[in-house]
C-alpha cells in the first residue's frame, strides 16, 4: 500500500507530509531532513529576517536535491522579502495568517508552488479566490499561533468548499494515526508541526524539548499572555498555544492589565533573555502526548507514513 495523493504528485515527494515552517525552530537542517525523508520540508521565514534566511536557505540546498519550501506570515513581511526568497528557487511559498494577495502574486508569477493556510472558512475562500495550489487548513489543536475550529469537523468543511484545490490537515496530528485520519476527512496530507521539535534538526533549545516530551495536551493552552508580554505584534485574532508556564498562570485572564503594565513586561524580558523556563515560550500542539522520544526528522517522515499505512489497513479489515 502507498499513500499516493494529489499532493505527492503535484510535488513529486513520496509521501503526503510537511513540515510545519516554525518560525525560529524550522531551518534549513530540519527542512533537507524532512525531504529527503521523503516529504516536503519548509523553512521558517516567520518575520523575515535577510541574514537568518539567506544562511539557512544556503543550509537546505544545499543538503537536499528534492523539493523544499519556505513560509511566511503574511502579517508580518513584504513582497521584497518573498522576491528575496524566490531568487533562492524553492519549490513552494507557504503564507499563513493575514492578507496572502501582496505576497502571492510574485510567488505565482515566479511559477513558484503556492501554498496558503487558513484558519476559518472566509479565509479558506480568499485562498482559492488568490489562486493557492494548496490550502492548509489549520484547527485550534496547532502549536503556536491559529484560529479557534477544531481540526476533525474544520478539514472536510475546508476540502468542501475548496474542491478541487488540494488540502493538507493540521492541528495536533502527531503520528501515523492522525495523517490517516486526515486523509479519510478529504485531506490530501498533513502538515506536522510540534513533532518535529523532537528532532536533532530543529533549532530549539533542550529545555524546551525536555517539556514537550514530559507534558501532555492538557498542559498546552491557547491565549495572548506571552504575546503581550513579549511585545508582539501578531493580530490578535491568533492567539498562540504552548505549554503552560509559571507567567501565564500568573496572568491568565488579566491580559488588559498585563497590557498596561510596562514594569511587568520588562521584568519578563529579562528573564526571557536568561532563559528562565517560567516565562520562555515552548509552543506546542495538543498532539504532544503522542511524542515520547527524540528522532530523525528524515525517520520520522518514513515512520509516519507507514503507521498511516498500517492505520487505514486495519480501519478496512475491520
Amino acid at each position: 500500500m502507498s499513500l499516493v495523493t494529489s499532493f505527492t504528485e503535484l510535488f513529486s515527494v513520496e509521501h503526503p507530509i510537511v513540515s510545519a515552517p516554525m518560525g525560529g525552530a524550522a531551518g534549513g537542517a530540519l527542512a533537507a531532513a524532512v525531504s529527503n525523508g521523503g516529504g516536503l520540508g519548509l523553512v521558517g521565514g516567520g518575520l523575515g529576517d535577510p541574514g537568518w534566511l539567506d544562511r539557512e536557505l544556503a543550509i537546505v540546498a544545499e543538503r537536499t536535491g528534492r523539493p523544499w519550501g519556505v513560509g511566511f506570515l503574511s502579517w508580518a513581511v513584504g513582497p521584497a522579502i518573498v522576491e528575496r526568497v524566490l531568487e533562492h528557487r524553492p519549490h513552494a511559498v507557504m503564507l499563513s495568517f493575514g492578507d496572502p494577495w501582496p505576497l502571492a502574486e510574485p510567488v505565482k508569477r515566479a511559477g513558484v508552488k503556492l501554498i496558503i493556510q487558513v484558519t476559518d472558512l472566509d479565509e479558506a475562500r480568499q485562498a482559492v479566490e488568490v489562486g493557492a495550489d494548496v490550502i492548509v487548513a489549520q484547527g485550534a489543536e496547532a502549536g503556536g499561533h491559529g484560529g479557534t475550529r477544531a481540526t476533525l469537523p474544520f478539514v472536510p468543511a475546508v476540502a468542501d468548499l475548496a474542491a478541487p484545490t488540494p488540502v493538507l490537515a493540521a492541528g495536533g496530528i502527531a503520528d501515523g494515526r492522525g495523517l490517516a485520519a486526515a486523509l479519510a476527512l478529504g485531506a490530501v496530507g498533513a502538515l506536522v508541526g510540534t513533532r518535529f521539535l523532537a528532532t536533532p534538526e530543529a533549532l530549539i533549545a533542550p529545555a524546551s524539548v525536555k517539556a514537550i516530551l514530559g507534558s501532555s495536551g492538557e498542559d498546552t493552552e491557547r491565549n495572548r499572555v506571552l504575546d503581550i508580554a513579549r511585545g508582539s505584534a501578531w493580530p490578535a485574532r491568533y492567539s498562540g498555544r504552548a505549554i503552560r508556564n509559571a507567567f501565564m498562570d500568573q496572568w491568565r485572564g488579566r491580559e488588559d492589565e498585563l497590557d498596561r503594565d510596562q514594569a511587568a513586561k520588562d521584568v519578563y524580558q529579562v528573564a526571557l533573555a536568561q532563559g528562565d523556563q517560567a516565562v520562555v515560550p515552548v509552543w506546542a500542539g495538543e498532539g504532544i502526548d503522542l511524542i515520547t522520544d527524540v528522532a530523525s526528522a528524515a525517520d520520522l517522515v518514513g515512520l509516519i507514513a507507514r503507521d498511516a499505512e498500517a492505520a487505514l489497513a486495519r480501519a478496512g479489515r475491520r
